[in-house]
């Protein structure tokens, strides 16, 4: 196969909030740019599992703009122009129809991978050789439509599924997908684990720039006259204000309600899942963040400076190194201390914590 490789892009999704990380993650610093995973962010380690695989120079973010001088700041090898900011959260259909609109001015033959900044992946080889077939696909054939799929666990309930259909001949392990499925109950995720024909629905795709563009005008046609007048402007002085006229304007839908669901029926596109085997974590709450830190003989948790008495199945997190934190006979805590706020919380009501962020004072959020 000719080497198209020139052709790769990737953008990184990373417009979320996080406030189910609260108080770690605030409006002005969201949690996927807290570098508390040893030190680095969460972007940061997307960026870095592009290596090999995507040019430093043809990586992109698409972010909420207000994050735009954040993202500089703590990833300073991302160019200005490499960074999209969104002047609105118009969900993840927007954010790639967006970004294809952008490449395809670029380089009309561009071919590029949607990746999330919320997710912990190991190991990264594995990704690296998956994410290659991913664009060997697309390069093939630019109306085939990639999406991952993470080899399941257990039956969780809170996850997409995506059924594996028929071999793609003279690709290794790539599949047309057969079906997809939105958060089955416990029983069909049980089922659906026995089969080993399922996979988690990863939120990771590949994608032709021209063609999503295209399909774009199919579902969303309203959209596409948008992103058609966005990008007239792109290259020159108003730029930014066709974004914040047009943008907000755009319907508010997930690219697998706006595109996945909608080409799984369209027999112009080919969707097409690729396994990957690999440790897959969203780290989008406490006690999932929580599972990142090695536990001690009492099951304790802890990124801080410590002292402790007695407790057990502590979750303990600062990001103060001269601030000691210390616990007695506590168990099953989260205690996460900033210089300005402090959460102390039950683990079994961690999901809730999103609602507390709500409720702070505005300049606490």
């Amino acid at each position: 196969m000719t080497d198209t490789s020139h052709m790769r892009y990737a953008m990184i999704m990373a417009g979320g909030s996080g406030t189910r990380l609260w108080p770690m993650s605030r409006e002005a610093r969201p949690k996927q740019l807290i570098p508390f995973m040893d030190g680095k962010s969460l972007l940061a380690l997307s960026a870095d599992r592009l290596n090999g695989v995507v040019d430093a120079d043809r990586r992109f973010i698409c972010t909420n703009e207000a994050f735009r001088a954040a993202i500089r700041e703590s990833l300073p090898t991302f160019a200005d122009e490499t960074i999209l900011g969104e002047p609105a959260a118009r969900d993840t259909l927007n954010a790639v129809g967006f970004t294809a609109a952008v490449l395809h001015l670029r380089d009309p033959s561009a071919v590029f991978a949607v990746l999330t900044a919320d997710h912990l992946i190991q190991p990264q080889d594995e990704f690296a050789r998956r994410l290659d077939v991913g664009f060997k696909l697309v390069e093939a054939e630019p109306a085939r439509l990639v999406t991952f799929g993470i080899t399941p666990t257990h039956a969780a309930t809170g996850y997409g599924y995506v059924e594996r259909g028929d071999a793609i001949d003279g690709f290794d392990r790539a599949y047309r997908a057969r079906r997809f499925v939105e958060k089955p109950d416990r029983e069909t995720a049980e089922a659906y684990l026995e089969t080993k024909h399922f996979s988690w629905n990863s939120g990771m795709f590949v994608f032709s720039a021209v063609k999503i563009l295209e399909a774009i005008r199919w579902y969303q046609p309203e959209t596409a006259k948008g992103l058609v007048r966005i990008a007239e402007e792109w290259n020159g002085p108003r730029r930014k204000a066709a974004l914040d006229a047009i943008y907000p304007s755009f319907v508010k839908i997930s690219v697998d309600y706006g595109l996945m669901e909608p080409a799984s029926h369209d027999e112009r596109l080919s969707i097409c899942v690729v396994p990957m085997d690999v440790q897959w974590m969203d780290v989008g709450s406490w006690p999932t963040y929580a599972a990142t830190v090695s536990p001690d003989a009492q099951g304790n948790r802890v990124r801080a400076l410590w002292t402790n008495q007695g407790s057990k199945n502590c979750l303990v997190v600062s990001d103060d190194p001269s601030h000691v934190v210390a616990t007695v006979g506590c168990e099953n805590l989260i205690v996460v201390h900033t210089k300005d706020a402090t959460l102390v919380c039950r683990v079994d009501v961690a999901e809730q914590v999103k609602g507390v962020a709500n409720k702070v004072p505005v300049k606490y959020r």
